[in-house]
């Protein structure tokens, strides 16, 4: 009989982690999914475990974190966040804390939303926060870690991004053309990203791996 696992999603309020949310929930594989957020979701799912939590005090959760398979979908804009220091609060030391408390509570796969071109050596700030977190969740014992770097994500956000919502629509029109080496930079919707986060959790591909866009979309279709 085939293991039935819980899984923990930190950021099922956001545009990837509504569709990952809804598909964990859906899912044969979890008999239990762990929302962790600083807000109640508006949903009643027999599956469901809301935790509403400070991420300011992670470590006072430590008893609710358990789970097999860990999905971090948590980000945000340094617009939004008001500076570079609450971006980096939120992209690097929630995400990376996250990464360490539950493995060691046991957490057997580590799954993350990152972002195309992070590195740890750029001189763009947020390419390396990005980068950053990316080392350092890589560093935790985890039997499998996928960090996946989305292109420009395209579908419905509860708050405006207005540079975002630009660019979405001068790209979405040129998808067609961006073929061969262009394909990684095509936008992509949320809902391929976690249809591919699924799809890699269940894989259970041990070791470290890295998902640019294109193969997301591969994953996720």
């Amino acid at each position: 009989m085939q293991k039935v696992r819980t899984a923990l999603i930190a950021g099922a309020s956001g545009l990837v982690g509504g569709h990952l949310l809804s598909l964990l929930l859906r899912s044969e594989r979890y008999s239990q999914v762990i929302s962790v957020g600083r807000h109640e979701l508006p949903l009643i799912h027999p599956k469901l475990d809301q935790q509403v939590i400070n991420f300011d005090r992670m470590k006072d959760y430590a008893a609710e974190m358990v789970a097999d398979d860990v999905f971090c979908c948590l980000g945000t804009t340094i617009k939004k966040a008001g500076s570079k220091d609450s971006f980096y609060k939120v992209d690097y030391t929630y995400v990376t804390q996250l990464a360490e408390l539950t493995a060691r509570k046991g957490a057997i796969q580590f799954l993350v939303v990152s972002a195309m071109g992070a590195d740890a050596g750029s001189m763009i700030f947020y390419n390396k926060v990005k980068g950053e977190m990316e080392r350092d969740v890589q560093q935790q014992p985890f039997n499998a870690v996928h960090i996946f770097r989305p292109s420009l994500l395209l579908g419905e956000r509860e708050e405006k991004r207005t540079g975002e919502d630009f660019a979405s629509k001068v790209m979405k029109p040129l998808s067609s053309l961006m073929i061969g080496p262009l394909e990684k930079y095509k936008p992509i919707e949320a809902e391929t990203v976690a249809r591919a986060m699924l799809a890699a959790a269940k894989a259970e591909k041990p070791g470290k791996h890295i998902h640019p866009s294109d193969d997301i979309a591969h994953l996720g279709s």
